[in-house]
């Protein structure tokens, strides 16, 4: 899946990063698929993702269309959806996201659907050593492997390192670096939290496939001024 292939950073600042995507051919295998995205994500509420999607709705992290003053005042706002909403809301068959920040949960999870064998295609995003550790412990062998080249050209003209960690983790360009740099400069400011700061982040990232966990560890990091 190329779009959370090009995640920036060094391989330590990457650990515990794994997304898990389902998905049907149309035309193909997608005969009853919805209900099989939706068997998909269900299985993996047990194993406590920090994020999860659909290309058709929004994430678990997103905006409140309905968020008045008095109700942010008086109820604050809401961060993110039930995992149920989120799979409740889906319309239709399309790919299937769930994010961990642990290896071995991610592991647990790729086994039990294994088992399930719902004749979608698993892909697996993450270090690619990491990738191959889980495919040992399941017992399964990756039918293909995909890898990121990196940038290339004038890298002088990119954003800095921090800025590029928080914003490729968003492969559809939805969180865009000046937004993803506001956030660190507030942090560093003491204006906001980086809790908050990762939860805004992830809500403008569509497809659930933000870490919000690594963006802490980014932001926590920036805020020590490391």
């Amino acid at each position: 899946m190329t779009n959370t292939l090009h995640r920036f950073g060094t391989a330590e600042t990457l650990k515990n990063d794994f997304i898990v995507f389902a998905m049907a051919g149309k035309g193909f295998n997608d005969e009853g698929a919805l209900d099989k995205a939706k068997t998909f994500l269900r299985t993996a509420i047990k194993y406590r993702p920090i994020n999860m999607g659909n290309a058709l709705v929004n994430a678990l992290y997103r905006p409140e269309k309905d968020l008045t003053f008095i109700k942010l005042y008086f109820v604050g706002r809401q961060e993110k959806t039930t995992y149920e909403r989120l799979i409740d809301e889906i319309p239709g068959p399309g790919s299937a996201a769930v994010v961990f920040d642990d290896g071995a949960a991610a592991s647990q999870f790729v086994r039990e659907i294994k088992g399930l064998d719902l004749g979608l295609s698993i892909n697996i995003s993450a270090l690619v050593d990491d990738v191959r550790g889980i495919c040992g412990e399941v017992d399964i062998t990756p039918h293909a492997v995909e890898y990121t080249l990196g940038f290339h050209g004038d890298t002088s003209r990119l954003p800095d390192r921090d800025t590029l960690s928080l914003s490729t983790m968003c492969g559809h360009g939805m969180v865009s670096p000046n937004f993803a740099k506001k956030m660190i400069d507030r942090v560093k400011e003491g204006r906001m939290a980086p809790e908050a700061a990762a939860s805004c982040m992830a809500k403008f990232c569509v497809c659930g496939v933000f870490n919000t966990t690594r963006a802490m560890r980014v932001l926590n990091r920036v805020k020590k001024g490391e």
